[in-house]
């Protein structure tokens, strides 16, 4: 048997999931899946702690990927729009299992926070 090269034994998966991966895109896709379509100021605003620069940089990743679309409206100041394509509505099953899975263990981990605390409390007395 030969040897197979890194590039023919890739998951199928590896690009996706690297665009996934990057800085802010959870956080941005999840905000346009919840929100719908938001112009740029209000997608800042919502995804807090996101640079303009960084903003900027995930969008056009999105954009370049078909995930997210940009609507241009030739105004004063100009109006850009940014929502959800086809390939990013695919994404909904998706970003909704993970939000259930993150809340569920948040719940979790916190839960047992409280419940370490409230025994060293037990135990220190």
């Amino acid at each position: 048997m030969t040897r197979q090269s890194k590039q023919e034994i890739t998951c199928p998966m590896d690009a996706l999931l690297r665009l996934l991966m990057g800085p802010w895109t959870t956080y941005i896709l999840w905000t346009l899946r919840q929100r719908g379509p938001l112009r740029f100021g209000v997608l800042k605003r919502e995804v807090g702690g996101i640079s303009s620069r960084m903003l900027t940089e995930r969008l056009r990743t999105l954009e370049e990927a078909q995930v997210i679309f940009r609507e241009y409206y030739p105004s004063i100041p100009p109006e850009v729009t940014y929502g959800l394509t086809r390939r990013g509505l695919e994404l909904r099953e998706v970003l909704d299992a993970l939000d259930t899975l993150a809340r569920r263990w948040n719940a979790e981990d916190t839960d047992g926070e409280v419940i370490a605390r409230e025994l060293s409390l037990a135990v220190t007395n």
